[in-house]
């Protein structure tokens, strides 16, 4: 029989997806890549996953697991491949009030496991702005981070366990609800963040926290970026490490979003240099009573905070929310940066992280460099400053690949000198094997080689993502 009889019988014809039908699995966000699979396959549940891989393990066929193919790196780009779709994998198994946990399948989108936990009183501290499409195996298989790492971790530290299917079609059951359990290698961790490379995530099993009883949220203007650190360390100690989310948006980021959506209004004008969006976060119920003023107390200590700085003139401006509707709108203008950033094309991004104090420098050492490669070029970025992830995007002058490479090697080479990586939450993919090969450390991608010959041993699992060739 052919793969796509097998297939077929193994899911049935909806379930297997060819010809024009293929489209909607085929696009990039970006548009810089374009699929040719051979087919898309959804199957139901974790034994038809399985059989899946069995059967693209006897046609000597690739496999590259899909989830809400929201990614940024060409991590689906394939010619001849077998896109493998979780999004039939969408049952929230289990919410556990008592341990805190839940148990969702790889297709569950994220928002939906926001909502269900919320349900419970409860909350999931993973939140960026395609929480309405993403799916946790996506999620798991990059590392998802987004605004809330600051406080929770990024995907890596809120995950429990994981069910994942093999490369030959076995199951590999690694869905403890421990928190401790040394019996061994943590297994896995390999798969967090492998972006399909070693097997196909089909559940896991997710830590959930108390659902915060406030918010106090603000957007400052700052004198500096380490001025900036200095309210956040300030306000860090006030509140007991209750800040969610620490922001940065620049003025060339603003000045592009007046541009790109000139109907959402601007904080201050002029812009300032120094733009934060902060939000605390109170797990105290006390924290939900109003003073006798009407106002919260956790507003309370951010208001007298950014007071003490505005008197020592690290704070210049602020606007703090008074009702959720001012939130979400602060919220807006952070989570419109992909559709900002990408209004002008051409634009080499880059997915940087730095220690936080050495972001500053960094774009010091950068603005230093650039013009040296391209006078024309113009710069805007966005930044989780809490947590030292910058999103660095160039308009560069001239748009050939070759100039893009050398202009993505500068930002690397200034990142490596202060210690930072080239890659912090968007994952690996195709985009930055260049980056993987000329700044991984020589043995590590051998480790890496070595793991991935292991566990995939014919190289069918979304091959040529991730490690680069010898």
């Amino acid at each position: 029989m052919t793969l796509i009889a097998d297939l077929t019988a193994a899911l049935g014809a909806a379930h297997v997806i060819t010809g024009a039908d293929l489209a909607r699995y085929t696009a990039d966000v970006t548009h810089h890549y374009h699929s040719d699979p051979i087919a898309a396959v959804r199957p139901a549940d974790t034994a038809e996953v399985a059989q899946v891989m069995q059967i693209a393990a006897r046609h000597g066929v690739a496999v590259l697991p899909a989830s809400g193919r929201t990614g940024l790196t060409g991590g689906l780009m394939t010619v001849g491949g077998l896109i493998l779709s979780v999004e039939r994998l969408n049952t929230i198994r289990q919410i556990n009030p008592a341990a805190r946990l839940a148990i969702v399948e790889a297709g569950v989108v994220l928002d939906s496991l926001h909502k269900a936990a919320e349900a419970e009183d409860l909350y999931f501290p993973l939140w960026f702005g395609a929480r309405g499409s993403a799916m946790i195996g996506g999620v798991l298989s990059t590392n998802a981070g987004g605004s809330n790492v600051l406080r929770y971790g990024s995907t890596r530290a809120l995950c429990l366990g994981l069910e994942v299917v093999l490369a030959d079609g076995r199951i590999l059951n690694l869905m403890s609800a421990l928190h401790k359990d040394n019996s061994g290698y943590d297994l896995k961790q390999l798969f967090i963040g492998a972006e399909g490379t070693l097997g196909v995530i089909t559940a896991a099993v997710m830590k959930l926290v108390p659902r915060p009883r406030a918010y106090a949220t603000a957007t400052l203007s700052a004198r500096s970026l380490p001025d900036a650190l200095i309210l956040l360390n300030r306000l860090q100690a006030a509140s007991g490490g209750a800040v969610e989310a620490f922001e940065y948006m620049p003025a060339s980021y603003m000045a592009q979003m007046a541009r790109a959506r000139p109907d959402i209004r601007q904080p201050f004008s002029p812009a300032a240099e120094v733009t934060i969006l902060v939000e605390l976060g109170s797990l105290r119920p006390d924290d939900t009573t109003p003073k006798a003023d009407g106002s919260l107390p956790l507003t309370g200590l951010l208001e007298t905070t950014l007071a003490q700085m505005m008197a020592e003139g690290m704070v210049q401006d602020a606007e703090i929310a008074q009702t959720e509707a001012q939130r979400a709108a602060m919220w807006q203008r952070r989570e419109l940066a992909s559709e900002v950033m990408t209004s002008r094309q051409p634009t080499i991004d880059t997915d940087i992280c730095l220690p936080t104090d050495l972001v500053a420098p960094f774009l010091d050492r950068i603005s230093t460099r650039l013009p040296q490669l391209d006078a024309g070029a113009e710069t805007i970025l966005v930044a989780h400053l809490g947590d030292g992830n910058v999103h660095f995007t160039v308009y560069p002058s001239n748009p050939s690949a070759a100039h893009a490479d050398r202009i993505i090697e500068a930002v690397e080479d200034e990142v490596q000198a202060l210690g930072g990586s080239f890659s912090a939450e968007h994952g690996v993919g195709l985009s930055k094997l260049a980056s993987m090969k000329r700044r991984k450390d020589p043995v590590a991608l051998d480790v890496m080689r070595a793991i991935k010959a292991a566990l995939d041993p014919d190289n069918r699992m979304n091959p040529g993502k991730v490690i680069p060739a010898p």
